[in-house]
């Protein structure tokens, strides 16, 4: 079985997040795509992060209706900061029946030789990139996979600063993420 791993802080989860996944398996070989909720990214900051454990609920409410996804919180239990080639090797060594890919920003690819070990996660998977705002570095490799996918430029900072001030976020959020940001009185 082919899987997407689609990480992120997810902070919040918002509808641009679930358009990119939902294409990237639409138009890919892949069979699941797997919402990697990491609890700290080593090259963001963690002051406005909210609880890993609300981050994941948050992302389990806005899959949950959708066949094709699941979440983890293998980096839960993982040492911090979480580094993908520790969480991609840990789940290749539990999952030997599954071949996992990375779902990526074109953003990211930008700064992807500075991650760790990033070219034995080149050799070892695939990687599909999706487009995102400004200029992306296209890098030629056999196990790189540009997607067609929306333009879109929605960010969860953006979404945070809006909520703050007690703006509208209806349409760039799931329903029931909303709803529970609401009920915990999240980013005010």
């Amino acid at each position: 079985m082919k899987v997407g791993l689609f990480f992120g802080s997810f902070n919040p989860i918002h509808i641009g997040h679930l358009i990119i996944a939902d294409t990237v398996q639409d138009q890919t070989e892949l069979e699941e795509v797997w919402f990697v909720v990491s609890p700290q990214n080593p090259h963001k900051s963690n002051s406005t992060l909210l609880h890993e454990f609300d981050r994941l609920k948050m992302v389990e409410l806005a899959t949950a209706d959708h066949f094709k996804f699941r979440v983890t919180d293998v980096e839960f239990n993982m040492p911090r900061p979480s580094y993908t080639i520790d969480t991609l090797t840990y789940l290749t060594e539990k999952h030997p029946g599954k071949e996992f890919y990375l779902i990526l920003g074109g953003d990211n690819l930008t700064h992807f030789h500075k991650w760790k070990n990033s070219q034995e996660i080149l050799n070892q998977y695939g990687i599909y990139v999706y487009p995102r705002p400004g200029k992306s570095k296209k890098i030629d490799h056999e196990h790189i996979h540009y997607v067609e996918a929306p333009l879109l430029d929605i960010s969860a900072t953006f979404i945070r600063k809006t909520i703050r001030r007690g703006g509208s976020v209806r349409y760039l959020l799931h329903p029931h993420v909303l709803d529970y940001i609401r009920d915990k009185k999240f980013f005010l």
